[in-house]
């Protein structure tokens, strides 16, 4: 009688070891998973120079150059910083707000700027159209 409550004792307390043993794994996993990044709002309110030629744009602040994503809202601040223009390559000053990513074409500089809305075009005076054209 005395091997059989040994034999008990031994599938009991194996069965416990693996039971608090899988549950220590189980809390490891959770205890060591990494800790989500807190990343700032990406929509930013920027004001810098523009120039804006064909397929591609800059937009250079005192403290930073980004790309421009080339969509919809870009083509519409390109026309409307065309009349502030005297010649195609003149940069413009601008404030927009937009979303920073990273630029994944790896071409150019590491971050673009998705335009998302345009604020103002500031302190600028329209250039008369006879003297853009001279």
């Amino acid at each position: 009688m005395k091997i059989e409550q040994m034999k008990k004792f031994l599938l009991i307390l194996s069965l416990a070891v693996t039971a608090f043993s899988c549950q220590d794994e189980g809390r490891q996993d959770l205890m060591n998973q990494p800790e989500t990044e807190k990343i700032p709002d990406s929509i930013q309110t920027l004001t810098g120079e523009i120039i804006y030629a064909g397929d591609a744009a800059i937009l250079r602040g005192s403290d930073f150059v980004y790309g421009v994503t080339i969509d919809s809202m870009s083509k519409v601040l390109a026309e409307q910083i065309r009349p502030f223009q005297k010649e195609e390559f003149d940069m413009v000053t601008v404030k927009v707000r937009g979303k920073i990513v990273p630029n994944l074409r790896q071409i150019g500089w590491d971050e673009n700027i998705e335009i998302r809305e345009i604020l103002e075009i500031p302190d600028t005076v329209k250039v008369p159209e006879q003297q853009k054209e001279e």
